[in-house]
């Protein structure tokens, strides 16, 4: 099949793209368009009006501020995994940009896209919950600024009002004895996760000072594991330990059966990669040590 008609506008600026969204009800913000396009080929998504914003070179960067690391939104995949920066100090933004569909995807795949199109299936979203990020909405308003906890709304769906535009991504800056791990498990590369965990840890000693955990595809709207969480802060890492935040965070995903596999399979894999990921997010911690 291809796209229903409509009409195309590539801004060179942010004020102007905001301005066409506000003059067009329903437009449809084009960044990477790796969700976007194919859903317009098959007819699932049929805008009137594309706001192109691959000319705003403005909003492609990666730096450390005073306490967070700025990530404009079109930025793509690929410069996060040859970043040095990223490489040095955000382990667990590694991992998840190397795992992001497939190298070709990643060369005009975007953060901000990502996020944006709010799909559980996703990795982006996962591992923006573990750090406790924060997200730039910019539109006819001004601008705000919008917990990640908060942005996720429903499947598909987030925060963002329709003549808005993700302008940039914060992650906390990890203090000492932080770090974090992403584990996916995929039938082949490139494919959705069966089952993905993204887990941002702070270790004092050999005990859990806190710890935040999100999982990929296995609810339908992004989640953290909040129960597993609990059981983790204030506790040694223990077998036990681990064993018993497995099993919350598979009871409190709900994901749905299909060719990757059952409900209660996806349950069960979860709960083993809960306990990876933390492993190895502890491991880093004691390397850098």
């Amino acid at each position: 099949m291809i796209p229903a008609q409509f009409d195309y506008h590539a801004p060179r600026s942010l004020d102007e793209a905001i301005a066409l969204l506000r003059q067009n009800d329903g437009a449809k913000v084009l960044a990477g368009g790796q969700s976007l396009i194919p859903a317009m080929r098959f007819r699932l998504a049929q805008p009137e009006v594309l706001v192109d914003i691959n000319g705003i070179s403005q909003l492609d960067y990666i730096k450390e501020q005073s306490g967070y690391l700025a990530i404009g939104s079109m930025t793509r995949e690929v410069a996060l995994e040859e970043s040095s920066l990223v490489a040095r100090s955000y382990p667990l933004l590694l991992d998840t940009a190397r795992v992001v569909a497939d190298p070709l995807v990643r060369q005009r795949a975007t953060v901000g896209g990502n996020l944006a199109h709010a799909d559980p299936a996703n990795d982006h979203p996962a591992t923006m919950l573990a750090y406790g990020a924060s997200v730039v909405a910019r539109g006819p308003a001004g601008e705000r600024v919008i917990g990640i906890d908060q942005f996720f709304t429903g499947l598909f769906e987030s925060a963002l009002a329709p003549n808005e535009i993700l302008t940039e991504i914060r992650i906390p800056t990890p203090g000492l004895g932080s770090s974090g791990a992403y584990v996916k498990i995929e039938r082949k590369v490139g494919d959705y996760a069966v089952t993905g965990v993204a887990v941002q840890l702070t270790l004092a000693g050999d005990v859990c000072k806190s710890i935040r955990i999100g999982l990929t595809n296995v609810n339908p709207t992004p989640m953290r594991a909040l129960d597993a969480e609990q059981r983790l802060t204030g506790q040694a890492l223990t077998e036990e330990a681990l064993e018993a935040a497995g099993q919350l965070a598979a009871a409190a995903c709900s994901p749905s059966a299909d060719l990757r596999g059952s409900e209660d399979y996806k349950r069960d894999l979860t709960r083993v990669v809960v306990k990876r990921a933390v492993r190895l997010a502890q491991s880093r911690v004691k390397g850098s040590n």
